[in-house]
């Protein structure tokens, strides 16, 4: 006899990840909020380049650590995306995303998604699957 509840799946109450995103402007690198999720919202992380494989991982780090870099604030006090804006990291970054010129008031980006593994609590973003873009500036307008 077939079970009562054969073809019946469990309700997931563990709310899924966002897709994990990597975007690299002139002047700044911004992870967003599903990322600051998979990573478990660390107060600082380490960002990792991987020549060969043209691979950007980012996992979180002590704020002793070497190289860490200030990132989230707490779960439910990170409202928004990440922005990071250490000029070193962003021209590192930059070498294997090039963002190009973009017209008078807007920006030129490169965005790529990322694998999350929050077993490991590393996002892995590969440089291969890149896409490229502008967008408007945001903020306040210059005077004219």
């Amino acid at each position: 006899m077939a079970s009562l509840l054969q073809g019946f799946e469990e309700v997931q109450l563990v709310k899924p990840l966002g897709k994990t995103v990597l975007t690299v402007t002139d002047t700044a690198i911004r992870f967003n909020k599903a990322t600051a999720e998979a990573l478990g919202f660390p107060a600082y992380v380490k960002v990792l380049i991987n020549g060969k494989t043209r691979q950007i991982a980012v996992t979180p780090a002590s704020e002793s650590a070497d190289n860490a870099i200030k990132f989230s604030k707490p779960e439910g006090k990170q409202t928004a995306s990440v922005s990071v804006k250490e000029p070193v990291l962003v021209e590192a970054v930059k070498e294997y995303l090039p963002v190009g010129e973009a017209p008078e008031g807007e920006v030129a980006y490169q965005s790529v998604a990322g694998a999350a593994y929050p077993e490991s609590k590393t996002v892995i973003f590969d440089v291969a699957n890149a896409t490229a873009g502008t967008m408007k500036r945001r903020g306040r307008k210059k005077a004219a």
